[in-house]
């Protein structure tokens, strides 16, 4: 294992949805290359991701993208250090795809292989962008498939004080984004049209658990804007999209930037950062901004394209998984359901 003065070098790979992506990453926050090869053209076609054609698009596209990744970054294998992958959480067909091709290239290159929780590669995303950015801070992941608050003590050291008891933040996003007529992807189709509408229109609930004060429910919430669009059709009333998608929007908001702002000040934190593909919302980085400048908060935050699933994100948390010892062995296999644990 190399010593902290020495640069080091991650092939990085990520399958765990529907996006093939391959980055060469160096000393953890240096991305010297980044290719992502989306299916969303084609899973728009279903209304969402459909785990079969993803995993055989995974299939035709991983060898090009970690091809192109090391052309991009002037590299060949050999200049690697080590090979991260995700594998886990995600969908079991994809990840595979994304582990069977980390694993044959360890093997066949004799580079150590590490395997990486996706959560934290969301997490590390912000390493890249935010040199300055050490733990400990609080960090707010927003995804289709996660919504956490979580402490990051130390790198690889995570202790998850609030989750989704339903649908994660994205799901409902893209439930609601189809129940208004918009289509996949949710998210950004929802924020765009937010723009012009009023986020006060409709009073939509907020949920708050009891014995849980910074976990989420937004089954609920989804529930109240589909009632909402049912009870509009029925009295034949028409139903303003925009406001729709403001004022749902804004009560994600409300409940994303409470929970998240309490978490820090609770806790005794100084940082707040975000993570994840919900975490590009336009709203959401708003809200967040402008609490934390009120309650002296350093904000933290990827760009969104560091935001959705890459591989940059990967090389990044491999490397601390890699400087702190973790080799992963040939038994390493997806994990869907993985829980983020520190190591």
């Amino acid at each position: 294992m190399k010593n902290k003065n020495e640069d080091v070098t991650i092939l990085a790979i990520e399958s765990s949805c529907d996006e093939t992506a391959a980055a060469v990453v160096r000393n953890g926050r240096d991305v010297l290359s980044n290719v992502i090869s989306s299916q969303i053209a084609i899973h728009t076609l279903y209304g969402g991701v459909v785990p079969e054609i993803a995993s055989r698009k995974h299939m035709e596209k991983i060898n090009q993208v970690i091809e192109q990744a090391l052309s991009d970054a002037d590299m060949k294998l050999n200049d690697v250090d080590a090979i991260g992958v995700t594998y886990g959480p995600g969908l079991v067909g994809a990840l595979l795809v994304g582990v069977s091709a980390a694993k044959a290239i360890s093997f066949a290159s004799g580079k150590p292989l590490v395997g990486v929780h996706h959560i934290e590669g969301h997490i590390s995303a912000n390493y890249i962008e935010n040199k300055e950015l050490e733990p400990p801070f609080v960090c707010l992941v927003v995804s289709g498939g996660h919504t956490h608050i979580v402490i990051v003590n130390d790198y690889g050291k995570y202790e998850v004080i609030g989750r989704t008891r339903d649908d994660a933040a994205g799901e409902a996003f893209d439930k609601v984004a189809r129940a208004i007529g918009l289509g996949y992807p949710g998210g950004p189709k929802v924020d765009k049209i937010a723009k012009e509408g009023n986020p006060h229109a409709i009073e939509f609930p907020r949920a708050v658990i009891d014995d849980a004060p910074y976990d989420f429910s937004f089954s609920g919430l989804k529930s109240a804007v589909l009632n909402y669009i049912n009870s509009c059709k029925m009295k034949d009333i028409p139903v303003n999209t925009a406001d729709v998608a403001a004022s749902f929007q804004q009560a994600v908001t409300d409940m994303l930037v409470s929970r998240a702002i309490k978490a820090v000040k609770e806790n005794g934190m100084d940082k707040l950062a975000i993570a994840g593909g919900v975490a590009s919302n336009s709203a959401i980085r708003a809200a967040l901004i402008e609490q934390c400048d009120k309650n002296n908060i350093r904000f933290f935050s990827p760009s969104p394209g560091l935001c959705t699933d890459n591989a940059a994100m990967i090389g990044a948390a491999a490397y601390y998984e890699y400087m702190d010892g973790v080799r992963s062995g040939w038994d390493l296999n997806a994990v869907p359901g993985l829980k983020l644990v520190s190591r």
